[in-house]
């Protein structure tokens, strides 16, 4: 016997109808006034701070004494600059991570490499770690990225700017190795990788987050019951913003993954204005309008609308290359404007009638999508086995996403994301480095027999010539076997040689 309790009343449904008068609100104005004389490191570390770079120090720590390895000593001075160097990454695309040491001056990166010792970066690589492998909370499946995401998600929060307008929606991180939160959606982008339900302003700024794993941890079940598992996680978001934040009369946008009447109902209650997309098995089915079948036939623009007068919920049905139907609390069809069409019929641009419903939804529904352009544009390059190291580099990404938004939203001198990224890039490296000591030991090379200078120059026989070394420093001798140390050099090879070594060395 079904447990669900009926409404006694019955529906009393209005054909054309509409919204009286736009539900309004006095929405108080954005103040950046906080940010305006910030610097961008500043407001950068607004969302990485001290507390969160000190966290990856200890766990660092603590990985590695985990695995039984001698304790790395890494400072708070040689994470930022790591921070920087996989920024870096986003920009200045390499093959591979060791390619930055490269001696080739068609590789090496020289702000990279006189910032940090290769192998101490891969170090770091290797032990760098968000959590205490000793306090594993088998319910949550993300609990080797938690509490850096939870850090992440109150910075986000505290820094937000409350705006009106918000919009709901999954983002992809990409993701092909093996893992129980893996998803696969087709038609995305990016279709397999991890989803994140995402609650971002017009411009992307990502307000809250969270990771979908299927069974959450901070799930409500009440919520659950009610509106399902993917609009759920919404009104969890929504809880999570403070109190002076939270009471505001917003606007919310969403597909229709999401939209059901039950949960614009609820946000209603809440004091929550919302405007999506809705899926024809979740209208109710008394509703007058025209069937989607019959409603193909109609001409491009024609649109009906019906309201539940109970709930005050209106339903709005629209023609243009395919059916859309929306659902809607605030808004309705008034002051109908005109979008642009090609016709194939007449073979040109026709203008076709357009519902402020549609125009205001196609507005601002599209913050998420904004923020993963922003991230796409530079996303952090490095590569990683670990199968969270994807979901780190992308929380990484998201803070400066988030910084640089805030940034241009403080007035002054707009900035493009390149610009700020590179900021931050030098002043870190440039403050946090840590100079190599000695030139290390050249690595292997395929192409060459010593991997400083290519085998088509060093056995072209062309202008070898023996010279000093600049400022008569002393330089070791790259011939085989020879640990001579001398102050003479090949003018064209740029290596130390022994007068011994000179024509062997130039010798195939």
């Amino acid at each position: 016997m079904s447990t669900r309790i009926k409404s006694k009343r019955k529906p009393c449904w209005i054909k054309e109808a509409d919204f009286d008068i736009e539900t309004t609100t006095v929405f108080p104005k954005p103040d950046y006034s906080k940010y305006q004389n910030m610097s961008i490191t500043e407001i950068f570390e607004k969302f990485i701070d001290d507390e969160i770079i000190q966290h990856f120090v200890v766990e660092t720590k603590n990985y590695a004494l985990f695995l039984n390895c001698p304790d790395p000593n890494i400072t708070v001075n040689e994470i930022r600059c790591f921070l920087a160097i996989l920024y870096v990454s986003g920009y200045n695309d390499l093959p591979s991570k060791r390619h930055y040491w490269d001696n080739g001056d068609d590789m090496k990166n020289i702000a990279v490499s006189q910032s940090m010792r290769r192998d101490r970066f891969l170090q770091i690589c290797r032990f760098f770690h968000c959590s205490n492998n000793t306090e594993i909370n088998q319910n949550d499946k993300g609990w080797k990225i938690r509490p850096f995401m939870e850090m992440l998600k109150k910075r986000c929060v505290d820094n937000f700017v409350p705006e009106e307008h918000l919009a709901y929606d999954e983002s992809m991180v990409k993701y092909f190795g093996r893992h129980s939160c893996k998803q696969f959606i087709r038609g995305k982008p990016i279709r397999f990788g991890y989803k994140i339900w995402c609650l971002n302003t017009k411009d992307g700024y990502l307000v809250n987050f969270d990771l979908y794993q299927g069974k959450n941890l901070k799930s409500n079940s009440d919520y659950e019951k009610l509106f399902g598992k993917a609009a759920s996680p919404l009104l969890v978001l929504l809880d999570e913003i403070p109190d002076n934040k939270r009471k505001l009369k917003y606007n919310i946008y969403m597909d229709n993954l999401f939209s059901s009447p039950a949960l614009f109902s609820f946000l209603r209650f809440r004091g929550y204005s919302a405007i999506g997309t809705i899926r024809d098995n979740r209208i109710p089915k008394n509703c007058p309008l025209t069937n989607k079948t019959e409603f193909k036939k109609k001409n491009r623009g024609y649109f009906e609308t019906a309201m539940e007068r109970n709930d005050g919920l209106l339903y709005l049905r629209w023609m243009d290359n395919a059916v859309v139907t929306m659902i809607s609390s605030s808004c309705g069809s008034q002051h109908v404007g005109q979008v642009k069409r090609f016709s194939q019929k007449e073979k040109r641009n026709v203008l076709v009638p357009r519902p402020r419903l549609i125009a205001k939804y196609n507005t601002y529904m599209g913050g998420t999508d904004q923020m993963d352009q922003n991230i796409a544009c530079y996303r952090i390059g490095i590569r990683g086995k670990k199968w969270y190291w994807p979901l780190i580099t992308w929380m990484f990404d998201v803070a400066l996403q988030n910084s640089w938004i805030l940034y241009n939203k403080a007035g002054g001198t707009k900035i493009n994301q390149l610009d700020f990224k590179r900021e931050i890039v030098n002043v870190y490296l440039r403050s946090y480095q840590t100079k190599p000591k000695a030139i290390g030991r050249p690595s292997k090379s395929t192409f060459s027999t010593d991997c400083r200078v290519s085998d088509s120059i060093r056995f072209d026989k062309i202008d070898h010539m023996v010279k000093q070394t600049e400022d008569k420093k002393k330089k070791r001798c790259a011939g085989k076997n020879c640990k001579s140390i001398m102050r003479t050099m090949c003018s064209k090879c740029n290596v130390g040689l022994c007068i011994d070594c000179f024509i062997p060395f130039h010798t195939s």
